[in-house]
């Protein structure tokens, strides 16, 4: 085989066909939501590379072929799902609706005689999201009034909920995170050559995680929620999509509960019991 011959095999190997993006794509939107235009093949093959590695398969072609025509779809798809969504995150993003959460939601539902609350970080990736919610919430019990509290954290991705869990991160991933909440909320190495740091025990106690689907038909997420946060997830699905999504969280909004969506995204279109309080902030009717 020449050289030219060679790397195109390799390419092969490497590289999903038509057909098998096709089925891919359409199985990810079906199961997840998450749209898999055609310009996304690229990472979608880079992301299904460590599953080669994995399952042992020798051409992403074959391991479709697994998928597809072998029943291997059943066992195979959460770590599929795994491989495929995106998580991106961050301690404190977009922090307009964290000052907005003290200094008028937590406030004007201590105002209503509230002492017990529950919210939802309903894409919780890592765990940054809802163990900066939970920051925020114990700063304002401590602070202002005291305030029982308990967030529910889920995402569909395993691997990402088996991260949140442990509640262990790089120390640069914390650099947004007031230095007070550093000293009070967060536990450093005893081997001073690590950068690791741990969320505090009294903390992650105050978080629950789980996976859940927002495909599915309901939330099972108990009694109503007081605040839901779902930010930069509407933005990967279509609006048929988008649509069911919002009214399902809707759903599970106790009335007079706030909604915060991601900053690029828009909730304009969609027939939802809900006011605007501020810029991407909505209030249950």
């Amino acid at each position: 085989m020449s050289s030219v011959q060679a790397n195109q095999a390799d390419r092969s190997v490497d590289q999903l066909s038509a057909k098998n993006f096709r089925r891919l794509s359409a199985f990810v939107s079906s199961y997840s939501g998450i749209k898999m235009p055609a310009g996304k093949q690229t990472m979608l093959e880079g992301r299904l590379r460590r599953r080669l590695r994995a399952t042992g398969f020798d051409s992403l072609d074959a391991y479709c072929t697994y998928l597809f025509e072998s029943g291997g779809i059943e066992t195979e798809v959460v770590a599929l799902i795994d491989a495929v969504t995106t998580n991106k995150t961050d301690f404190f993003r977009e922090p307009k609706h964290f000052e907005y959460l003290r200094s008028h939601v937590l406030p004007g539902l201590v105002r209503s005689g509230r002492t017990s609350l529950r919210l939802w970080s309903a894409a919780c990736s890592v765990g940054a999201e809802p163990y900066t919610m939970a920051m925020v919430l114990a700063d304002f019990a401590e602070h202002s009034r005291p305030l029982d509290y308990f967030i529910l954290a889920t995402d569909l991705s395993t691997d990402v909920l088996t991260a949140a869990r442990k509640g262990v991160y790089h120390a640069n991933m914390l650099a947004p995170v007031p230095a007070d909440y550093m000293q009070r909320f967060v536990k450093r190495s005893n081997d001073p050559r690590s950068d690791l740091v741990r969320i505090s025990p009294a903390l992650r106690s105050k978080v629950g995680f789980a996976r859940m689907n927002f495909m599915d038909d309901t939330y099972p997420v108990g009694e109503p929620m007081d605040i839901i946060f779902c930010r930069n997830v509407l933005i990967y699905f279509d609006k048929a999509t988008q649509a069911k999504v919002l009214t399902r969280l809707c759903d599970c909004l106790a009335p007079g509960g706030h909604l915060l969506i991601g900053h690029s995204e828009s909730i304009t279109g969609f027939n939802l019991p809900v006011r605007t309080v501020a810029n991407t902030i909505f209030q249950k009717v």
